[in-house]
C-alpha cells in the first residue's frame, strides 16, 4: 500500500468527520502540536464508546503529538445535553470519586505520556458576572439556537445549564489555548458544536486560529452508539466488564463491521490489516480478523497476561475442558447461563427433574440413555448416581449440559 501522510492515515482509518481550520492536515502532517480530548465524569470507568477516541489520541501521541485529557469536574456538574433529556445531577463526592477512577485508566493507557486535567481547577474561582463579560458577550444566542444539539431539545424543552454548557467547553479550549499552548481538540462528532464555539472564542478573544476535528460516533451492528445512556455499556474497568466478556463480545463482531473496528480501535498498521482481511475472507468461519481485534484491543486495555486468560477461558468453555479452570473462571464464563442451587447427596435424576433441567423422570431417563446429559464435560448415564460437592469443581460448581446447546450452572452453598 502508499505511503501514506498521519492525516491520509486518520482519514483511511474512518476518523476523520468534520475540521474546523483549512491547514489542520498540514499541522497533524508536520509539526507536533498539543490537542486535548474531554470527557465527563459520568461513571467511575470510560467504556468501548470513550476507547475509540482515546485510542485516536493515543494514536496522534505516536505521531509525535502531545495530548491533554480533560476530565470535565465542571461541566460535569452540569451535563451535556443529550438528545432526549437533561442528564441526572450527581453527587460532587461522586463525581470527586470518578474523577480519580478515569485519571488512573487514562494514566495507564498513555503510559503516564499525556497531561491530565480537570477543568474545575480553573472555574472553580471564576466569577459568574466576570465569565459573562468576559466570555459570554462574544457568543450571539443565534448562533448557540443554530446548533444540532440545540435544535433537537427546543421542541422538547432545554434548561438554561444544559444550554450554557456549549460556552463552558469553549471557554475550556480557550483557557488551554491561552495557558497550555493547546491549538486543537479532538472529540466525537456530537460534540462539533462544542469544538467550533471554542474555534470562535480564540478567533474573537486572541485573535489567533485553532484546529478540530470530529470523528464519526462508533456504533455496533444494531446501529446504537457504545455507551451508559444506550444501555450495551462494554467497561473499560476490568472489575466492570471482565476480558473475557470483552473477548466474547468482540469474537462475535458481525463480519460486515470488523474492518471498521480494526481501522478504529487497533494500531495495526493499514498494510497488516488489509493483508488480515484478505486471509479473513479466504475462510470466515475461522474469524481470524475478530480474533485480532480482541487480541488488540485487550492486551492495550489490561495486557498480554489478561488477553491470554480471557482465550484460555473461551477455549476451555468451548472444548467442554471444564476442570482446567477455577470455579471463579466458570462463574464468570457461564453467568449468562441459568443458575441452580444444588443440594448436597442427591440423585442425578432428582437434580434434573427437581430443577426443571428435564420435565419428567421419563424425559431425564431418555436424555441419560442417549448420552445427551454431562456433568462438567463428562457424560452420564446413570440416574442413581449421586451428585456430591466432590464432584464440583472446587467443591463449588458444576456444569450441567442438556443436549448439544443448553448449559445449566449449579453451584453447591
Amino acid at each position: 500500500m502508499k505511503k501514506m501522510t498521519n492525516f491520509e492515515e486518520l482519514e483511511w482509518r474512518g476518523l476523520v468527520k468534520d475540521i474546523a481550520g483549512d491547514d489542520i492536515a498540514d499541522k497533524i502532517n508536520n509539526e507536533s502540536i498539543t490537542f486535548y480530548w474531554g470527557t465527563d465524569p459520568t461513571a467511575d470507568s470510560l467504556h468501548l464508546g470513550h476507547y475509540s477516541s482515546l485510542v485516536t489520541a493515543k494514536r496522534l501521541m505516536l505521531m509525535g503529538h502531545k495530548p491533554i485529557l480533560l476530565c470535565g469536574g465542571a461541566t460535569g456538574r452540569i451535563g451535556d445535553p443529550r438528545p432526549t433529556a437533561e442528564r441526572e445531577i450527581m453527587s460532587i463526592e461522586e463525581l470527586n470519586h470518578n474523577i480519580e477512577c478515569i485519571r488512573k485508566q487514562i494514566d495507564e493507557l498513555f503510559y503516564g505520556k499525556a497531561k491530565l486535567v480537570n477543568n474545575y481547577d480553573w472555574f472553580k474561582g471564576y466569577e459568574y458576572l466576570d465569565f459573562l463579560r468576559d466570555i459570554g458577550k462574544y457568543i450571539n444566542v443565534n448562533y448557540m439556537l443554530d446548533k444540532d444539539i440545540i435544535k433537537r431539545r427546543l421542541e422538547t424543552g432545554i434548561t438554561y445549564a444544559e444550554f450554557s454548557y456549549m460556552l463552558i467547553q469553549g471557554y475550556d479550549f480557550l483557557n488551554m489555548y491561552k495557558n497550555m499552548n493547546c491549538i486543537m481538540q479532538v472529540e466525537g462528532s456530537d460534540q462539533w458544536g462544542n469544538i467550533t464555539t471554542g474555534v470562535d472564542l480564540i478567533k474573537k478573544v486572541l485573535g489567533k486560529n485553532a484546529y478540530g476535528f470530529t470523528m464519526p460516533l462508533i456504533l455496533d451492528q444494531n446501529g446504537n452508539k457504545f455507551g451508559k445512556s444506550e444501555g450495551n455499556a462494554l467497561w473499560l474497568d476490568k472489575n466492570k466488564t471482565s476480558s473475557y466478556e470483552l473477548y466474547q463480545y468482540l469474537i462475535n463482531t458481525d463480519d460486515t463491521m470488523v474492518e471498521h473496528y480494526l481501522k478504529v480501535f487497533t494500531f495495526l498498521t493499514p498494510d497488516e490489516i488489509v493483508t488480515l482481511l484478505e486471509e479473513h475472507n479466504k475462510e470466515p468461519h475461522l474469524r481470524k480478523a475478530q480474533k485480532k481485534l480482541a487480541e488488540c484491543i485487550i492486551t492495550d486495555l489490561h495486557g498480554k497476561e489478561e488477553y491470554e486468560k480471557a482465550l484460555n477461558i473461551s477455549e476451555a468453555l468451548f472444548k467442554g475442558e471444564y476442570k482446567k479452570l477455577s470455579a471463579k473462571d466458570i462463574m464468570l464464563g457461564l453467568k449468562m447461563v441459568p443458575t441452580i442451587k444444588l443440594e448436597d447427596n442427591i440423585t442425578l435424576i432428582d437434580l434434573l427433574v427437581n430443577n426443571g433441567i428435564c420435565v419428567s423422570k421419563r424425559e431425564a431417563r431418555e436424555m441419560l440413555s442417549a448420552n445427551a446429559i454431562t456433568i462438567n464435560g463428562e457424560v452420564c448415564t446413570d440416574e442413581n448416581k449421586v451428585i456430591d460437592k466432590t464432584l464440583a469443581i472446587e467443591e463449588k460448581v458444576l456444569v450441567i449440559r442438556k443436549g448439544k446447546k443448553k448449559y445449566y450452572l449449579g453451584i453447591f452453598n
